[in-house]
């Protein structure tokens, strides 16, 4: 585990922390490392969790699947960010979607009970902690803001273009890559993938953007 802690030094839950300070609040926050494969579930729909979570290597995707298997990509996780906050208070259910590896994926597992409440030992950084995992709430709550307004709207095309002008804006450049490649992009966006691939096409031939692959340009 002590191979990640460069990793953990980087991700908001432990901004702040000194790197050699969170070698030694592995232990106190009860700290457990798990592998998991291409295609493995990390967690499933319904389960309990009481931990709080961080991906360190590889890429997980937050997905939901109806009763006849159609799919919608809720988020992604990429090495670094913190996933199952959401269900950080007591009594707050199952949950409600999957957690998906899509590449070999490593993830750290934090007690929450030890993790929102100070140790005996009195960690310098615990409180630190705490209040940076708020922040963490706080910014998942944004981003879901953000996925609500794509898909408030009406047609493919104004969802297509109210995501990638936000790419645009996050990266500060009319020129980007997108997480997603085209089933994962439809399936983030709810919407048909054959339908979304000419809906690009179109755009293309109406000045709109260029793109190859998972790279966009804005025009």
């Amino acid at each position: 585990m002590k191979k990640y802690i460069s990793v953990l030094k980087k991700t908001q839950m432990f901004r702040g922390v000194h790197e050699e300070e969170i070698g030694s609040m592995l232990s106190c926050l009860g700290a457990r490392l798990f592998y998991y494969k291409k295609g493995e579930y990390v967690l499933r729909e319904g389960e309990s969790i009481s931990d709080v979570t961080v991906l360190v290597e590889g890429e997980l995707h937050i997905r939901n699947e109806d009763y006849w298997g159609n799919r919608s990509i809720l988020g992604r996780v990429a090495p670094g960010d913190v996933f199952g906050e959401a269900y950080l208070a007591p009594d707050s259910g199952g949950l409600l979607n999957d957690v998906v590896a899509v590449e070999d994926s490593a993830v750290i597992f934090f007690d929450v009970k030890r993790v929102l409440m100070t140790c005996s030992s009195a960690c310098r950084f615990h409180s630190m902690v705490v209040q940076n995992v708020f922040c963490i709430v706080s910014q998942k709550n944004r981003n879901l803001v953000e996925k609500l307004g794509h898909m408030s709207k009406r047609t493919t095309r104004e969802k297509l273009l109210s995501y990638l002008s936000e790419q645009a804006k996050k990266q500060n450049s009319s020129s980007f890559t997108v997480p997603f490649n085209r089933q994962e992009l439809a399936d983030f966006l709810s919407v048909d993938r054959s339908a979304m691939s000419s809906e690009l096409c179109k755009m293309r031939d109406n000045g709109l953007i260029e793109f190859d692959k998972n790279h966009f340009r804005l025009l």
